[in-house]
């Protein structure tokens, strides 16, 4: 059953306002920032981000070209950074090597077929793929983070084991195949995750109290 997803939508968004989702000047900024911000924060992959702008290194070819020490140490704000340059590196390598370092062809792709090739990446996962595909190429692929997996499955509306592919599946059969419509519903399941729906939930004022089942959240710290 679906009936929820539209109501959840219109709380949140009755709540919050648009969101205006994913910070990033440049479709290659927002994939940069898609491979960064893994287990970091948004403020750490702004400063990479700052430090690769400087470098005039925001273009595929110019980042595939910086020696991977260099890359990792202009990226360390993010954390992790050696492994995330390498994973940098990856995805880059693939934009250069087979769509000749241009955004506009590797979107032109179909999206079946890029997700597949995306996930392909070493060091790039479905999270990943499909924020690159969502927000870098407007492309309808509904992302699933940590936020949407607690809100969904604390109000009981889809099985605890249910997996990122189930998960997606639940909201893009129950929602248009809009690219601006899973934009905006992704971003404000984060906000309403950063708010009130951490590994220990507040729910009191939450704008989604009112639909949680009777006993309070399912499960509510994990």
């Amino acid at each position: 059953m679906t009936s929820w997803i539209r109501p959840v939508y219109e709380r949140l968004f009755a709540h919050y306002g648009p969101q205006r989702w994913w910070p990033g000047d440049t479709p290659l900024e927002v994939i940069v920032g898609a491979v960064l911000t893994q287990n970091t924060n948004w403020r750490n992959v702004e400063r990479a981000i700052q430090n690769l702008r400087a470098e005039c290194a925001l273009e595929p070819h110019a980042l595939l070209a910086l020696d991977a020490e260099e890359l990792a140490e202009l990226i360390r704000p993010a954390g992790y950074y050696r492994v995330k340059a390498g994973r940098l590196r990856n995805v880059m390598r693939m934009i250069v090597e087979e769509y000749d370092g241009s955004l506009d062809v590797m979107f032109a792709t179909p999206q079946d077929e890029l997700r597949r090739r995306l996930l392909q990446v070493n060091g790039v996962g479905a999270e990943t793929a499909d924020c690159i595909l969502l927000y870098a190429g407007q492309m309808p692929s509904f992302v699933i983070d940590a936020y949407t997996q607690r809100v969904v499955k604390r109000h009981g509306w889809i099985e605890f084991e249910a997996d990122y592919h189930a998960l997606q599946e639940t909201f893009e059969s129950g929602l248009p195949r809009e690219a601006a419509l899973y934009n905006e519903y992704h971003a404000l399941l984060v906000q309403v995750g950063k708010d009130f729906c951490g590994p220990k939930p507040r729910c009191e004022k939450c704008p989604l109290a009112p639909l949680l089942p009777a006993g309070g959240p399912l499960s509510p710290e994990f």
